[in-house]
């Protein structure tokens, strides 16, 4: 998906333009703040593209920083407006995770890490039903059938014929031998990765047990890299209640660092592919036991 008809990645856009302006005409955000009449959250809110905003206030905040090139202006109103459009995504109600959503939408490539289940990207309908259904208890049927729906529709991004996200996965492998569902699940569920594993724009790396303690264990953990050159990435953190998206150059390098530890110490692709094959025999065995 293109950057310019993805309303996240446009506020992102947007709010490190107007963070530029900003830091040009030598304004704190609380200033800034104080002269929009609002408060000093809202104006890193919109830096940061966690929220939409309006073209007024593009306008106003234009006039604060002393722009009057009119086609800057414009351009910056135009880029609001975008941002305030809808994407498939807000269809399906308010999704406690649709930044995220947006920027996998827009991402070039994806390397992932969990410690726990297979990532969503990589789940099959029923391993992820019952993910969903199993880890968040308060869930009624219908808002479980809509993450589950959310979910699946995500999985589309892998086989974008125009540009297929670029994936790599590193699986942990206690979440290969957790049972999620049934044996039949799981079963279904490792052959779906062993298939995947054979993209060209896939790779695969099974981390097992046997090499102890790794800076894995702190949880799981995305980096989500752009088209646009200038920017280092997104750390994305997964949690139960809220999720958290990390932008510092910093922060990247220090969870890319994390990744490149856990992708040397896991398998190979074809030993992994190897692990893979024998842990899905183990559920066949389990399956037709008496």
């Amino acid at each position: 998906m293109a950057a310019k008809s993805n309303p996240t990645v446009r506020r992102r856009h947007l709010g490190a333009e107007l963070r530029r302006l900003r830091i040009a005409s030598g304004l704190k955000s609380k200033e800034v703040a104080e002269r929009l009449l609002v408060s000093q959250p809202k104006i890193s809110h919109l830096e940061n593209g966690n929220r939409a905003i309006s073209p007024r206030d593009v306008r106003d905040l234009c006039a604060i920083y002393g722009v009057t090139d009119r086609e800057v202006i414009d351009s910056l109103m135009e880029m609001a407006k975008e941002s305030s459009r809808r994407s498939w995504w807000h269809s399906y109600g308010d999704l406690s995770n649709s930044v995220y959503i947006g920027l996998e939408a827009d991402a070039v490539s994806l390397h992932t890490y969990d410690p726990m289940v297979i990532p969503g990207l990589l789940q099959t309908p029923a391993y992820a039903e019952a993910v969903i259904g199993e880890t968040i208890p308060l869930l009624t049927a219908e808002q479980t059938a809509t993450r589950l729906k959310v979910r699946l529709r995500r999985q589309h991004r892998i086989y974008d014929p125009a540009c297929p996200l670029r994936l790599w996965v590193v699986l942990d492998e206690s979440a290969l031998h957790r049972v999620v569902g049934s044996p039949d699940i799981m079963r279904e569920q490792l052959e779906h990765l062993n298939a995947l594993g054979t993209e060209p724009h896939v790779t695969m790396q099974v981390l097992p047990y046997t090499v102890g303690a790794h800076p894995g264990l702190t949880g799981q953990f995305s980096i989500l890299r752009f088209a646009d050159s200038h920017e280092s990435g997104v750390v994305y953190l997964e949690r139960f209640t809220s999720d958290l998206c990390l932008e510092k150059p910093s922060d990247v390098q220090h969870y890319s660092a994390m990744y490149d530890h856990l992708q040397s110490r896991a398998l190979t692709p074809d030993s992994s592919r190897d692990i893979l094959t024998d842990i899905t025999k183990s559920y066949i065995d389990a399956a037709i036991e008496p």
